[in-house]
Protein backbone atom coordinates (compact mmCIF):
# COMPACT_ATOMS: atom_id res chain seq x y z
CA UNK A 1 0.00 0.00 0.00
CA UNK A 2 2.58 2.29 1.07
CA UNK A 3 4.71 1.50 -2.41
CA UNK A 4 1.11 2.29 -4.45
CA UNK A 5 1.10 5.80 -2.64
CA UNK A 6 4.06 6.62 -3.24
CA UNK A 7 3.86 6.06 -7.22
CA UNK A 8 0.50 8.03 -7.63
CA UNK A 9 2.73 11.47 -7.25
CA UNK A 10 4.92 10.28 -9.66
CA UNK A 11 1.90 8.81 -12.11
CA UNK A 12 0.32 12.65 -11.77
CA UNK A 13 3.45 14.47 -11.76
CA UNK A 14 3.76 12.85 -15.80
CA UNK A 15 0.61 13.64 -16.07
CA UNK A 16 1.59 17.19 -15.64
CA UNK A 17 4.49 17.61 -17.20
CA UNK A 18 2.82 15.71 -20.08
CA UNK A 19 0.61 18.89 -20.66
CA UNK A 20 3.07 21.30 -20.35
CA UNK A 21 5.27 19.38 -22.62
CA UNK A 22 1.86 19.78 -25.27
CA UNK A 23 1.46 23.78 -24.82
CA UNK A 24 3.97 24.62 -27.30
CA UNK A 25 1.16 23.75 -30.23
CA UNK A 26 -1.24 26.04 -28.55
CA UNK A 27 1.58 29.12 -27.76
CA UNK A 28 2.00 28.82 -31.37
CA UNK A 29 -1.59 29.36 -32.15
CA UNK A 30 -2.10 32.25 -30.21
CA UNK A 31 1.27 33.88 -31.44
CA UNK A 32 0.38 33.16 -34.91
CA UNK A 33 -3.43 34.61 -34.19
CA UNK A 34 -1.64 37.89 -32.83
CA UNK A 35 -1.46 37.69 -29.06
CA UNK A 36 1.97 38.48 -27.36
CA UNK A 37 3.93 36.19 -24.87
CA UNK A 38 2.58 38.43 -22.05
CA UNK A 39 -0.87 38.65 -23.34
CA UNK A 40 -1.24 34.94 -23.37
CA UNK A 41 0.18 34.66 -19.90
CA UNK A 42 -2.05 37.54 -18.77
CA UNK A 43 -4.89 35.93 -20.23
CA UNK A 44 -4.65 32.23 -18.92
CA UNK A 45 -3.89 33.67 -15.30
CA UNK A 46 -7.10 35.77 -15.15
CA UNK A 47 -9.07 32.92 -16.35
CA UNK A 48 -7.46 30.46 -14.15
CA UNK A 49 -7.82 32.91 -10.97
CA UNK A 50 -11.56 33.67 -11.49
CA UNK A 51 -12.45 29.95 -11.89
CA UNK A 52 -10.31 29.03 -8.82
CA UNK A 53 -11.94 31.84 -7.05
CA UNK A 54 -15.20 30.91 -7.81
CA UNK A 55 -14.84 27.53 -6.20
CA UNK A 56 -12.86 28.57 -3.40
CA UNK A 57 -15.58 31.53 -2.56
CA UNK A 58 -18.40 28.16 -2.25
CA UNK A 59 -16.29 26.60 0.17
CA UNK A 60 -14.62 27.63 3.40
CA UNK A 61 -11.57 29.75 2.56
CA UNK A 62 -9.10 32.09 3.53
CA UNK A 63 -8.15 35.34 1.95
CA UNK A 64 -4.95 36.80 3.74
CA UNK A 65 -1.99 34.76 4.92
CA UNK A 66 -1.28 34.41 9.12
CA UNK A 67 1.72 37.09 8.67
CA UNK A 68 3.24 39.84 6.37
CA UNK A 69 5.73 37.80 5.15
CA UNK A 70 4.09 34.89 4.50
CA UNK A 71 2.34 37.05 2.39
CA UNK A 72 5.14 38.25 0.80
CA UNK A 73 6.44 34.79 0.14
CA UNK A 74 3.21 34.09 -1.76
CA UNK A 75 4.46 37.79 -4.00
CA UNK A 76 7.60 35.72 -4.43
CA UNK A 77 6.14 32.73 -6.11
CA UNK A 78 3.48 34.85 -8.10
CA UNK A 79 6.37 36.30 -9.89
CA UNK A 80 9.44 33.27 -9.74
CA UNK A 81 6.34 31.13 -10.84
CA UNK A 82 4.29 33.53 -12.74
CA UNK A 83 4.96 36.62 -14.50
CA UNK A 84 9.00 36.63 -14.49
CA UNK A 85 9.42 33.04 -15.51
CA UNK A 86 6.62 33.35 -18.38
CA UNK A 87 7.97 36.24 -19.35
CA UNK A 88 11.37 35.31 -19.69
CA UNK A 89 11.04 31.86 -21.22
CA UNK A 90 8.94 33.34 -24.28
CA UNK A 91 11.26 36.48 -24.55
CA UNK A 92 13.79 34.52 -24.89
CA UNK A 93 12.78 32.19 -27.94
CA UNK A 94 12.38 35.48 -29.43
CA UNK A 95 16.68 35.82 -29.16
CA UNK A 96 17.99 32.36 -29.04
CA UNK A 97 16.53 29.14 -30.66
CA UNK A 98 14.30 26.83 -29.67
CA UNK A 99 16.95 24.17 -28.53
CA UNK A 100 19.22 26.78 -26.31
CA UNK A 101 15.96 27.60 -24.81
CA UNK A 102 14.56 24.27 -23.80
CA UNK A 103 17.88 22.84 -22.63
CA UNK A 104 18.75 26.01 -20.64
CA UNK A 105 15.17 26.17 -18.53
CA UNK A 106 15.03 22.31 -18.58
CA UNK A 107 18.23 22.32 -16.51
CA UNK A 108 16.41 23.72 -13.33
CA UNK A 109 16.32 20.66 -11.62
CA UNK A 110 20.15 21.31 -11.23
CA UNK A 111 19.58 24.19 -9.82
CA UNK A 112 16.97 23.38 -7.88
CA UNK A 113 18.82 20.84 -6.21
CA UNK A 114 21.80 23.28 -5.68
CA UNK A 115 19.69 25.62 -3.83
CA UNK A 116 17.79 22.90 -1.74
CA UNK A 117 21.73 21.27 -0.64
CA UNK A 118 22.56 25.36 0.20
CA UNK A 119 19.57 26.30 2.24
CA UNK A 120 18.22 22.84 3.43
CA UNK A 121 21.99 21.88 4.09
CA UNK A 122 21.59 20.15 7.13
CA UNK A 123 17.37 19.38 7.23
CA UNK A 124 17.70 17.55 3.81
CA UNK A 125 20.96 16.26 2.72
CA UNK A 126 21.10 15.32 -0.54
CA UNK A 127 23.02 12.31 -1.38
CA UNK A 128 25.37 11.24 -3.62
CA UNK A 129 23.34 9.07 -5.73
CA UNK A 130 20.44 11.57 -5.51
CA UNK A 131 22.96 13.99 -7.05
CA UNK A 132 24.23 11.87 -9.66
CA UNK A 133 20.78 10.63 -10.92
CA UNK A 134 19.71 14.17 -11.02
CA UNK A 135 23.11 14.77 -13.45
CA UNK A 136 22.07 11.24 -15.49
CA UNK A 137 19.08 12.89 -15.86
CA UNK A 138 20.37 15.79 -17.05
CA UNK A 139 22.19 14.22 -19.31
CA UNK A 140 19.28 12.22 -21.14
CA UNK A 141 17.50 15.58 -21.60
CA UNK A 142 20.05 16.90 -23.30
CA UNK A 143 20.49 14.31 -25.58
CA UNK A 144 17.09 14.04 -26.12
CA UNK A 145 16.89 18.00 -26.80
CA UNK A 146 19.60 18.21 -29.51
CA UNK A 147 18.52 15.04 -31.21
CA UNK A 148 21.93 14.57 -32.25
CA UNK A 149 23.20 17.39 -33.54
CA UNK A 150 25.66 18.72 -31.08
CA UNK A 151 25.53 22.37 -32.41
CA UNK A 152 24.50 25.20 -30.16
CA UNK A 153 24.04 28.87 -31.28
CA UNK A 154 25.46 31.12 -28.60
CA UNK A 155 22.82 34.19 -28.34
CA UNK A 156 23.82 36.18 -25.22
CA UNK A 157 20.70 37.93 -24.42
CA UNK A 158 18.70 34.65 -25.08
CA UNK A 159 20.38 32.46 -23.53
CA UNK A 160 20.21 34.67 -20.32
CA UNK A 161 16.60 35.10 -20.70
CA UNK A 162 16.82 31.09 -20.68
CA UNK A 163 18.70 31.01 -17.98
CA UNK A 164 16.49 33.73 -16.27
CA UNK A 165 13.21 31.34 -16.58
CA UNK A 166 15.43 28.60 -15.14
CA UNK A 167 16.46 29.91 -11.75
CA UNK A 168 12.53 31.47 -11.56
CA UNK A 169 11.61 27.69 -11.59
CA UNK A 170 14.19 26.48 -9.35
CA UNK A 171 13.32 29.40 -6.48
CA UNK A 172 9.77 28.53 -7.66
CA UNK A 173 10.13 25.01 -5.90
CA UNK A 174 12.46 26.50 -3.01
CA UNK A 175 10.02 28.63 -2.35
CA UNK A 176 6.79 26.38 -2.63
CA UNK A 177 8.23 23.84 0.43
CA UNK A 178 8.41 26.68 2.43
CA UNK A 179 4.79 27.64 1.47
CA UNK A 180 3.28 24.26 1.98
CA UNK A 181 4.19 23.44 5.66
CA UNK A 182 2.19 26.31 6.54
CA UNK A 183 -0.97 26.69 3.85
CA UNK A 184 -2.83 24.40 1.52
CA UNK A 185 -2.22 23.97 -2.35
CA UNK A 186 -5.36 25.46 -3.35
CA UNK A 187 -4.76 28.14 -1.15
CA UNK A 188 -1.33 29.03 -2.45
CA UNK A 189 -2.25 28.25 -6.13
CA UNK A 190 -4.56 30.95 -6.11
CA UNK A 191 -2.13 33.03 -4.26
CA UNK A 192 0.24 32.36 -7.48
CA UNK A 193 -2.21 33.21 -9.74
CA UNK A 194 -3.22 35.97 -8.07
CA UNK A 195 0.30 37.85 -7.63
CA UNK A 196 1.27 36.72 -11.32
CA UNK A 197 -1.29 38.75 -12.65
CA UNK A 198 -0.38 41.77 -10.06
CA UNK A 199 2.90 41.48 -10.79
CA UNK A 200 2.96 41.66 -14.88
CA UNK A 201 1.26 45.27 -14.42
CA UNK A 202 4.46 47.07 -14.67
CA UNK A 203 5.52 44.89 -18.03
CA UNK A 204 1.74 46.84 -19.24
CA UNK A 205 2.98 50.37 -18.12
CA UNK A 206 6.46 49.54 -19.91
CA UNK A 207 4.49 48.45 -22.94
CA UNK A 208 1.17 49.87 -22.83
CA UNK A 209 0.27 49.22 -26.64
CA UNK A 210 -0.11 45.58 -25.83
CA UNK A 211 -2.85 46.13 -23.11
CA UNK A 212 -5.01 47.19 -25.68
CA UNK A 213 -5.37 43.27 -25.64
CA UNK A 214 -7.80 44.40 -23.11
CA UNK A 215 -10.21 46.44 -25.49
CA UNK A 216 -14.27 45.03 -25.32
CA UNK A 217 -13.92 45.22 -29.06
CA UNK A 218 -11.05 43.15 -29.66
CA UNK A 219 -11.80 40.51 -27.00
CA UNK A 220 -14.94 40.14 -29.78
CA UNK A 221 -12.87 39.51 -32.45
CA UNK A 222 -11.60 36.22 -30.73
CA UNK A 223 -12.69 33.23 -32.72
CA UNK A 224 -13.91 30.02 -31.18
CA UNK A 225 -10.39 28.73 -31.92
CA UNK A 226 -8.49 31.16 -30.00
CA UNK A 227 -10.81 30.96 -27.04
CA UNK A 228 -10.72 27.23 -27.08
CA UNK A 229 -6.91 27.78 -27.01
CA UNK A 230 -6.68 30.04 -24.14
CA UNK A 231 -9.69 27.75 -22.17
CA UNK A 232 -7.02 24.56 -22.61
CA UNK A 233 -3.98 26.74 -21.53
CA UNK A 234 -6.05 28.31 -18.36
CA UNK A 235 -8.06 25.41 -17.22
CA UNK A 236 -5.94 22.24 -18.16
CA UNK A 237 -2.41 23.71 -18.36
CA UNK A 238 -2.69 26.58 -15.56
CA UNK A 239 -5.07 25.73 -13.30
CA UNK A 240 -5.12 22.07 -13.18
CA UNK A 241 -1.40 21.32 -13.91
CA UNK A 242 -0.30 24.07 -10.80
CA UNK A 243 -2.51 22.49 -8.46
CA UNK A 244 -1.51 18.43 -9.33
CA UNK A 245 2.10 20.47 -9.48
CA UNK A 246 2.09 21.69 -6.04
CA UNK A 247 0.54 18.67 -4.73
CA UNK A 248 3.59 16.66 -6.49
CA UNK A 249 5.70 19.09 -4.38
CA UNK A 250 4.20 18.23 -1.09
CA UNK A 251 4.41 14.73 -1.65
CA UNK A 252 7.45 13.82 -3.28
CA UNK A 253 9.37 16.34 -2.20
CA UNK A 254 10.57 19.59 -4.31
CA UNK A 255 14.24 18.28 -5.92
CA UNK A 256 12.13 14.55 -6.92
CA UNK A 257 9.26 16.47 -8.14
CA UNK A 258 11.63 19.12 -10.28
CA UNK A 259 13.36 16.34 -11.71
CA UNK A 260 10.35 15.39 -13.72
CA UNK A 261 10.85 18.75 -15.75
CA UNK A 262 13.50 16.55 -17.45
CA UNK A 263 10.36 14.78 -19.22
CA UNK A 264 9.26 18.03 -20.90
CA UNK A 265 11.41 17.69 -23.82
CA UNK A 266 10.32 13.69 -24.21
CA UNK A 267 6.15 15.05 -24.03
CA UNK A 268 6.29 17.38 -26.33
CA UNK A 269 8.21 15.48 -29.08
CA UNK A 270 5.96 12.55 -28.26
CA UNK A 271 3.12 15.23 -28.98
CA UNK A 272 4.92 16.07 -32.49
CA UNK A 273 5.00 12.37 -33.55
CA UNK A 274 1.19 11.87 -32.38
CA UNK A 275 -0.56 14.97 -33.90
CA UNK A 276 2.58 16.12 -36.23
CA UNK A 277 3.95 12.86 -37.58
CA UNK A 278 7.54 13.52 -36.44
CA UNK A 279 10.44 10.95 -36.82
CA UNK A 280 10.91 9.33 -33.13
CA UNK A 281 15.02 9.19 -33.67
CA UNK A 282 17.34 6.59 -31.65
CA UNK A 283 18.85 9.22 -29.67
CA UNK A 284 15.17 10.13 -28.34
CA UNK A 285 14.97 7.07 -27.13
CA UNK A 286 18.86 6.89 -25.51
CA UNK A 287 18.05 10.39 -23.86
CA UNK A 288 14.36 8.67 -22.55
CA UNK A 289 16.84 5.45 -21.16
CA UNK A 290 19.26 8.06 -19.40
CA UNK A 291 16.15 10.03 -17.59
CA UNK A 292 14.39 6.59 -16.61
CA UNK A 293 17.67 5.83 -14.92
CA UNK A 294 18.36 9.59 -13.42
CA UNK A 295 15.12 9.52 -12.09
CA UNK A 296 15.23 6.40 -10.25
CA UNK A 297 18.61 6.97 -8.75
CA UNK A 298 17.32 10.32 -7.95
CA UNK A 299 14.17 8.73 -6.34
CA UNK A 300 16.41 6.68 -4.22
CA UNK A 301 16.08 7.63 -0.59
CA UNK A 302 19.77 6.92 1.76
CA UNK A 303 19.17 4.42 4.21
Amino acid sequence: MASRSHLIPHIVAFLTVAVWGSTFVFTKLLLQAGLSPAQIFTLRFIIAYVLLLAYSMSRQHRWLCSSWKDELLMVALGITGGSLYFLTENAAMLYTTATNTSLIVCSCPLFAMLLFAIVYRQSEHITKLQALGSIIACLGMAVVVLNGHFVLHLSPLGDLLAFGACLCWAFYSLLMKKALEEYSTLFITRKVFFYGIITIIPYYILRPEEASIFNSSILQSFNSSILLNLLFLAVVASLLCFLTWNWVISKLGAVVATNWVYFNPITTILFAWWLLHEQITVWFLLGTILILVGMYLSDKKKK
